[in-house]
């Protein structure tokens, strides 16, 4: 806001002081909630210091190191499969025969075969997604095509059930989010049809993160424990551990009581992946939008069996047959649990209280 030159300094603070009081009772309601008290803080493993990664939007644990893949970059020396070592230095990069859309998260099959994700679609205008196959050793990887049944969907997280069947969960923005998977086998040359398997309801959070509210309840990247027992969801500001039963995800997924990790304040998390053991989760953000000389830095957080379960969403859907139905993807725009309306209202709140506070600083910019 441009304030005249006329206007005293003494009538500024004080105007400022007034609205800066509105702000600050109103923004706990709808922004900056607190993070969960007692988690604990994480263990930094290392950083990344090639200038290439700073869109980290993907990552699993190898046995040497790790793989990541950046969000869709538009430079070209960006677009590559990285392997790094245990200390976050790049070993290898593999080229893509064509150019990726927007690759938006990993996961590493049982034989060590990396699937890379690329169903980033902010616009929502993709007649295709994808995915990218790069078998242990090889120098390329092989495009495999899909296309959902209904309507295109932002999706960022990836999932292998196991069969080594690929699971794509849709970014969500309500707490909600729809499991895709293929109808049939993935082959190259090929468009596989997607079918709806279920929905999966994130719990509700207070963890504080860059985005607020909104980055609670989107699902932006998603990993299976090596032993195939656990999976994790994370979001902007929390992870969901779900125990497999039988190795069915869907089931896990979709009807499963989430343990909570919180991820409290990452600048932009949306990577995970469990270490090779198994006993921890790891994350990295993308570092592209932060201040000068931020590196992108892969962080630890403990895995307890004693880790309190998060409350059990309001509703669940369970697994549902691979037809396309309109309920189902409907779902991706419900409230969650009935957690819309809440925030609607907290943000009328907010929105009127600045209101109030913009007549006052007028009020007080006007006198002489």
């Amino acid at each position: 806001m441009r304030v005249r030159g006329w206007v005293t300094r003494g009538r500024r603070v004080r105007a400022g002081a007034v609205l800066g009081a509105l702000v600050v009772v109103a923004v706990p309601t709808v922004a900056l909630t607190p993070g969960v008290a007692g988690a604990a803080a994480p263990a930094t493993v290392c950083q990344v210091r090639d200038d290439r990664l700073t869109e980290i939007s993907g990552m699993v644990a190898t046995d040497d190191g790790y793989v990541v893949v950046n969000d869709g970059a538009d430079d070209e020396a960006r677009r590559r499969i990285f392997h790094l070592d245990r200390r976050c230095a790049v070993t290898r990069t593999v080229s893509y025969p064509s150019r990726p859309r927007d690759t938006e998260d990993l996961a590493i099959g049982a034989d060590g075969t990396i699937w890379v994700a690329d169903i980033g679609d902010n616009d929502r205008t993709r007649e295709t997604v994808a995915l990218w196959r790069l078998a242990p050793g090889a120098d390329e990887p092989v495009l495999l095509r899909m296309a959902y049944p209904d309507r295109p969907h932002d999706a960022e997280a990836l999932l292998l059930d196991a069969d080594g069947r690929p699971l794509i969960i849709t970014k969500g923005g309500s707490g909600t989010s729809v499991l895709y998977a293929p109808t049939t086998a993935l082959r190259p040359g090929a468009t596989t049809p997607l079918a709806p398997v279920g929905q999966v309801v994130l719990p509700s959070s207070s963890t504080s993160n860059p985005f607020s509210f909104l980055g609670r309840g989107v699902v932006t990247g998603a990993a299976s424990a090596p032993d195939g027992r656990r999976v994790v969801l994370r979001t902007y500001a929390d992870a969901f551990e779900y125990d497999v039963p039988a190795g069915d995800v869907v089931a896990a997924l979709t009807t499963g009581t989430p343990r909570a990790v919180p991820l409290p304040d990452e600048p932009q998390g949306e990577s995970i992946t469990y270490s090779r053991d198994g006993r921890s989760l790891l994350t990295v953000s993308e570092s592209a939008d932060q201040p000068p000389g931020t590196r992108p830095t892969i962080l630890r957080y403990a895995v307890a069996s004693a880790t309190a379960a998060a409350p059990q969403p309001a509703e669940s859907t369970t697994a549902s047959p691979p037809a396309p139905t309109a309920a189902v993807p409907a779902a991706e725009h419900a409230d969650g649990g009935g957690r819309i309306w809440p925030l609607a209202a907290g943000a009328g709140t907010l929105l009127g209280l600045l209101a109030v506070g913009g007549v006052l600083w007028r009020r007080h910019t006007d006198r002489r």
